[in-house]
């Protein structure tokens, strides 16, 4: 039986919803059946106040949605890829992304001023301790505090005066039509982004046969290449969200090029990482990857 409607649930924020159109429209090119995009409030979203890791890690933005698909509630979830545990709830799968949007850094900053033009003892607002960590390295004289909440709330909190400045992720900044905002921009090579950042995912049943076929029409293949290879660092590490850790890949002259890199618990310890390979090992590598940076932290890197 053809099916006649298509359930698309995700996050209530602004850009989980501009996320989720994004994919109704890819849908829309070959699909004729109804679409409907189903907003569901995560425990992620409830209390802002404090860390994530202290709530439950990086699936309570995940949980609750996944659940309605579990219990056919929606056909497909969409997701910030770099919002996902890295390993797969049992009975869903994902291995579909839209083609990647810029996984760089940004700051922005109430004076304009360049990180680097910063007074000392300065307020930086982040909620990673990646962050936290790879800019501590270039500046130890500026104080970095946890900042929660959507972009919106985000820049309000800064613009308010609680923070100097605030790090975000470029790609949620340009689909918000925010980039105007931007005082600085860094590079891959100046701040390793999470795995995955930049991305959308989008998950469905693993025995919905109909369904991954319809994935398959919409999937953009380089991306699923890059991104599965850096989660694949992640699930060696079997980190959690307090676990500090970058990785960014991407293919040149046809061949993977993938680099990482690991901090301490405390932070002040930096393990780096990172090798080429042939596109069809590209996962392999990105367990090799993974490998070399435990064996290098000696597991000190989470609690």
């Amino acid at each position: 039986m053809k099916r006649n409607k298509i359930v698309i649930g995700t996050r209530s924020s602004k850009l989980a919803l501009i996320y989720a159109d994004k994919v109704k429209n890819e849908f829309e090119k070959f699909y004729d059946g109804e679409i409907i995009i189903k907003k569901i409030n995560t425990s992620g979203d409830n209390n802002l106040k404090v860390r994530l890791s202290e709530l439950g890690g990086k699936g309570l933005f995940s949980k609750n949605i996944e659940e309605e698909l579990v219990n056919d509630k929606i056909d497909i979830a969409v997701h910030a890829l770099k919002d996902l545990p890295c390993n797969n709830t049992e009975g869903l799968k994902i291995n579909c992304f839209l083609k990647r949007n810029n996984s760089n850094e940004v700051m922005i900053s109430n004076t304009k001023k360049h990180f680097n033009e910063l007074a000392p003892g300065s307020i930086i607002g982040t909620s990673s301790f990646r962050r936290e960590f790879q800019l501590k390295r270039k500046r130890k004289d500026l104080n970095f505090k946890l900042i929660r909440g959507n972009v919106d709330t985000r820049i309000k909190k800064l613009k308010s005066g609680e923070y100097d400045a605030i790090i975000l992720s470029k790609a949620g900044l340009s689909s918000l039509n925010l980039e105007k905002e931007i005082t600085q921009e860094f590079s891959v090579k100046e701040l390793i982004p999470s795995a995955g950042q930049g991305a959308i995912a989008i998950q469905c049943r693993i025995n919905d046969g109909e369904m991954l076929g319809f994935l398959e029409k919409i999937n953009h293949s380089e991306t699923r290449m890059l991104v599965n290879a850096e989660r694949e660092v992640l699930k060696v590490l079997d980190g959690d969200c307090e676990t500090a850790v970058g990785v960014t890949s991407e293919i040149r002259e046809k061949k993977l090029f993938i680099t990482a890199e690991l901090f301490s618990i405390d932070g002040n310890t930096r393990f780096f990482c990172e090798a080429s390979s042939e596109l069809k090992e590209s996962e392999k590598t990105g367990k090799e990857v993974g490998k070399k940076l435990k064996l290098q932290s000696k597991g000190n890197y989470k609690k």
